[in-house]
């Protein structure tokens, strides 16, 4: 048994599940507020979405919709953890439309997993699912009263990049990742603008 020590991870896990659900956009939403002391994940898709019953019972963690293994780690933990660290864990579907997960934790809790390598699981996200478009929106309200936006669109990648060009591309994957890695320094009070392009 895996015990996930990133957010990240349990970020990647509910988005591969939105992938496997038919989803062809999926939006990842992170808002680190320092003065109220939150952290906020979302990820919506517009995939297949679940009945009201497998909602109801999606994080025991002997309910998953997988068949590669018996039991649903993803969500049941990621739920435990925002709820150990002063949050909730939230849960919407509906058939046909897709499905919005979302938890929040208290910032500075000691015990809130750290959100990990944010840019690795983003690139896992675009590269490992070429057929589906992410959209990465990462919002800190810094204590100083500052906020920081990035932004990262496929939508908008593909209609630069054009048809003949693939995300896994050497050249596109290091623009990718570059492009990640100035993102995060923004957010954290690095960069010297408020949003990246």
């Amino acid at each position: 048994m895996t015990v996930f020590r990133e957010l990240s991870q349990h970020l990647l896990d509910i988005f591969e599940n939105g992938a496997k659900a038919g989803a062809n956009l999926i939006v990842l939403n992170i808002v680190e507020d320092f003065n109220a002391d939150r952290l906020v994940l979302e990820l919506r898709d517009n995939g297949s979405g679940m009945p009201a019953e497998m909602v109801r019972r999606i994080a025991d963690p002997w309910v998953t919709t997988r068949t590669t293994r018996k039991v649903g780690l993803g969500i049941p933990f990621l739920k435990q953890a925002a709820e150990m660290c002063g949050g909730e864990f939230g849960i919407e579907s509906e058939l046909g439309v897709g499905t919005r997960t979302w938890a929040s934790f208290q910032h500075s809790h000691i015990d809130r997993p750290p959100l990990g390598d944010l840019v690795g699981t983003v690139l896992c996200m675009v590269v490992g699912f070429p057929m589906l478009d992410v959209l990465y929106q990462h919002t800190v309200h810094a204590a100083t009263g500052a906020t920081q936006e990035f932004n990262l669109d496929t939508r908008e990648l593909r209609a630069v990049l054009g048809a003949e060009m693939s995300f896994s591309d050497p050249e596109v994957l290091g623009f990718l990742r570059e492009m990640l890695e100035e993102g995060q320094a923004i957010l954290y009070g690095e960069g010297t603008t408020t949003n990246a392009e």
